[in-house]
Parts: structure tokens; C-alpha cells; sequence
């Protein structure tokens, strides 16, 4: 195994609240265990990768590297760039025409000289890598590729807990818990809250119950008709759990004549398919980014709920938000930082090692953090609604479970 002279960092996909902090935490403990080894970082992940936009990690930068633990963002910035996607990599001007990505990125690494490259996204973002690192050793070049697993989703397989998910949660709740006070604006309130989740409930879910537990340290003041029923959650819509619209029109409606306002806590992702179908068949195109993604902007599955609901509630006003930007964008809280620091330990141990994979609780050993093989990580990794908090959840708020749907891999 040959020595590790130089070390290259990229962040990619969506932001969460994992992104700077994880390249201080790889900073501090390079700097710890291998202080004679060179840092640098792409801009904009595969982006800066493919036009050789890089910047060195300078030794003010190391002095100071504790700092990025308390950003959010990404100090490198990122992309959504797909490797394979020579198309879309032409039309950007990011290669020159008849060029192959995965050829250009290579060459790039070769002549920065790159021993080690840790990339920081979701499970598109460390596959990517590791066919990059598989077309370097077919050319006789050697890369050691340690990804980190970063996803608000929480939706890759086999990690149990993926960086910045639980602070996404925390952050969504707050959120809420200003909005929410918008149903004294006017009688027959419906709110809409829109959560990140283009497969997976979990952060729908785990904002939810993350809410929830802010209402039991209020003071409620049931004579002025100030009540908990009144700032609860009243319904939670995931893409794994089917819904009867008919039947929780019927129970909502009965929560608003009492409370006179509704809360629902909606997926991004939730009846997706059907709502793309219902555009389709009116003659509406669906844009789709690189990666043959539907642009969920674009398809606005908070407003098609608020919609569906406000005449059936007899609503006066709906109001729909979405808290993913101000979530996914967040500094990590205590937790997720304990998460990631051991993550980017047990990166620069394996990338000294000479050890590829991704860095993550292994579900499928116990949930011990190890460096698990490229190819059993991959996304779409369903949120599982029998799970007990979730399924106490809702009997508190009176939601019926619905039946468990089946959710389809799609990558990051």
C-alpha cells in the first residue's frame, strides 16, 4: 500500500446540517493523526472536480477548523452533478463535447496528485465516487474513496442514522412552532406543513413527534380557547402509508368545527405519483433534474393537499409552508455533531488504511459504525411505519394507520 501524500474533499447533492462540519471534523482529525498529509477541497463537489476549481487546506485553515462545526452550508459549496450523465455534464460546459466525465474527473485527480478522496453527499453521491475509483484502477491508478453518508431523508441502506438528519428534524419543528401560530390569523385555518422527503417519511415523521414534544412544555389557557388542540398535529401524510382522502376529510372536518383550525405534516414526496399523473393528463410537463428526478418544486405537493382538503374542511384560508431550506441548511445540533465527528474519525483511520466504503452504523451488524462496502449501500431505503414511535403517534393525534405501500429505489 503506497503512503498517503495527498487528500482531496467534495460535498454534494442537497445541503444538510452535516456538510461544513464534517470537513472541519476530517480537518482536525488529519491534523491529529496525519498532519504531514495535504488537504484540499473542490468547489461545488463533482462541479469543481471536473473543472479542477480546488483550494488548498492551508495551516490557518487547520488552526481554525474547529470553527466549521458550528456552520451550516457547505464551505466547500455543492452540485448536483452525475458523472454519468455525459449529457447533461456537456450541456453545463463542465466537458467539452464527446468527452467522458468519469475520464475528465480522473485525469483531474491524477494530476493533483489525489491518494485519498472523501466525498460527503447521499448514496449517488459515494456510488459515484467509487465507480470513479473502479475506472482509476482500470487505468492504474490507485484511489482510496471513504465517503460519509449525508441525507435529511435518512433513507440509505444499511445506515441506521445518517448525518444531519436528527437536526433537520429539530430545525423543522421550530419552524412550526412559529407557523403554526399563524391559525390565530383568521377562523378555519388549514395549515400546511411540506417536509423534505422525495421516498422517505422519516423526517416528516421524526418533525412531527420532534414538534410535538414542544407542546408538552407549554402552558395552554383552555378559558381564552387557547388549547393544545389548536396547535397539535392533526395529520401526518408519508409516501409509505396509504390514505383514505374521504374518511380523513371526515375526521379533519370534525377537527376543525372543534379547534377551528387544522395542522398536517405532508412529505414532499406523499401521492407523488398521482399528482404527476393528474398534471400529466392535463396536458402539464414535469421538469426532472440530472438525475431523472421529478423537481418536486414543481409538482407542489403541499399546495395539491391543501387543496384536496380546504373544500372538503370548508377552510377559509390554507396556508401552505415548507421548511426544508430553512432545515436543511442548519448547523448540527449536539447529537448530529457526535455523530459526525466519530464518522470522520473512523474515515481517516480507513483512508490511512487504504480501506474504500462508506462510513455509517452498520443496521446490518448491530449498528456498529464501520467502513460498509460500496456495494451494499443504496438509497431509497423505505421509513418503516410500524415503527412503535411513530405508530403511538398517531394513535395520540387520532390518524388511522393506513395500509404500508411500497417505496421504489431512486437515487440521491
Amino acid at each position: 500500500m503506497k503512503p498517503v501524500r495527498k487528500v482531496a474533499f467534495l460535498t454534494a447533492g442537497g445541503l444538510a446540517p452535516c456538510l461544513s462540519s464534517a470537513i472541519g471534523a476530517l480537518i482536525e482529525a488529519y491534523t491529529r493523526h496525519a498532519p504531514e498529509v495535504a488537504l484540499i477541497g473542490y468547489r461545488d463537489g463533482y462541479r469543481g472536480l471536473l473543472l479542477g476549481d480546488r483550494r488548498e487546506v492551508t495551516p490557518a485553515v487547520r488552526q481554525n477548523a474547529h470553527a466549521l462545526l458550528s456552520f451550516g452550508g457547505s464551505v466547500l459549496g455543492n452540485s448536483r452533478v452525475k458523472l454519468a450523465n455525459r449529457e447533461d455534464c456537456e450541456k453545463r460546459g463542465l466537458v467539452r463535447p464527446g468527452q467522458d466525465p468519469r475520464q475528465v474527473a480522473a485525469d483531474q485527480l491524477a494530476r493533483d496528485g489525489v491518494d485519498v478522496l472523501h466525498t460527503i453527499g447521499g448514496d449517488d453521491t459515494n456510488t459515484a465516487a467509487a465507480d470513479l475509483a473502479a475506472f482509476l484502477r482500470q487505468k492504474g491508478y490507485e484511489l482510496t474513496v471513504v465517503g460519509l453518508p449525508k441525507t435529511v431523508d435518512n433513507d440509505v441502506f444499511p445506515i441506521r442514522q445518517t448525518l444531519g438528519a436528527w437536526t433537520a428534524a429539530e430545525q423543522g419543528a421550530r419552524f412550526f412552532a412559529h407557523v403554526v401560530a399563524e391559525h390565530s390569523a383568521n377562523p378555519r385555518m388549514l395549515i400546511v406543513h411540506e417536509v423534505m422527503g422525495r421516498n422517505c417519511g422519516w423526517l416528516t415523521a421524526a418533525t412531527a413527534a420532534a414538534y410535538r414534544r414542544t407542546l408538552d412544555d407549554m402552558t395552554f389557557f383552555p378559558d381564552l380557547g387557547f388549547t393544545r388542540r389548536q396547535r397539535e398535529v392533526h395529520a401526518v401524510y408519508v409516501p409509505e402509508m396509504a390514505f383514505d382522502l374521504e374518511a380523513e376529510a371526515r375526521r379533519l372536518k370534525a377537527v376543525m368545527d372543534e379547534a377551528d383550525n387544522v395542522n398536517l405534516f405532508v412529505a414532499e414526496g406523499a401521492c407523488v405519483e398521482s399528482i404527476i399523473r393528474e398534471m400529466e393528463s392535463r396536458g402539464e410537463r414535469v421538469p426532472r433534474d440530472a438525475f431523472g428526478h421529478p423537481r418536486l418544486d414543481k409538482v407542489n405537493v403541499g399546495q395539491w393537499f391543501g387543496q384536496q382538503f380546504a373544500a372538503l374542511l370548508k377552510a377559509e384560508k390554507t396556508l401552505v409552508q415548507k421548511s426544508g431550506y430553512f432545515s436543511r441548511s442548519a448547523p448540527p445540533n449536539r447529537q448530529d455533531l457526535a455523530l459526525i465527528r466519530r464518522c470522520a474519525r473512523k474515515a481517516v483511520e480507513a483512508a490511512l488504511a487504504g480501506q474504500s466504503g462508506v462510513v455509517g452504523e452498520d443496521e446490518a451488524r448491530g449498528g456498529r459504525l464501520r467502513v460498509i462496502e460500496f456495494e451494499r449501500v443504496c438509497g431509497g431505503k423505505p421509513f418503516d411505519i410500524d415503527t412503535p414511535w411513530f405508530t403511538e403517534m398517531l394513535a395520540a393525534i387520532g390518524q388511522p394507520k393506513g395500509a404500508k405501500l411500497s417505496v421504489v429505489h431512486q437515487e440521491e
